[in-house]
């Protein structure tokens, strides 16, 4: 199965990557691996997750305060965002047409 960001969810990967790099060099690198790893277990189970708003499911990060949105399409899986979790809820939500 195929996936793909939405252009904004790279930015917001860059961002928390290059925000972990600071705190230590390894900690980016452990968000990836974490985040690669949440992908691979949306890809081989894409409808584990509950359907979280409107048809995007969320899939949680272990050990970063992050969720995968996506959306089941027919080319695979679109992410949505990679949002943090304690800041705002459903900023994303224009990025998901109606």
């Amino acid at each position: 199965m195929n996936y793909s960001y939405h252009p904004d969810a790279q930015r917001e990967v860059a961002a928390a990557v290059a925000y972990y790099v600071t705190i230590g060099p390894q900690l980016g690198n452990n968000f990836l691996t974490e985040l690669e790893k949440s992908i691979n277990r949306i890809l081989s189970m894409p409808e584990a997750w509950a359907i979280h708003i409107g048809d995007t499911r969320r899939c949680l990060l272990h050990r970063f305060p992050y969720g995968v949105v996506y959306l089941m399409v027919p080319q695979g899986i679109e992410i949505v965002a990679v949002t943090h979790l304690h800041r705002k809820p459903d900023y994303w939500r224009d990025r998901v047409t109606a």
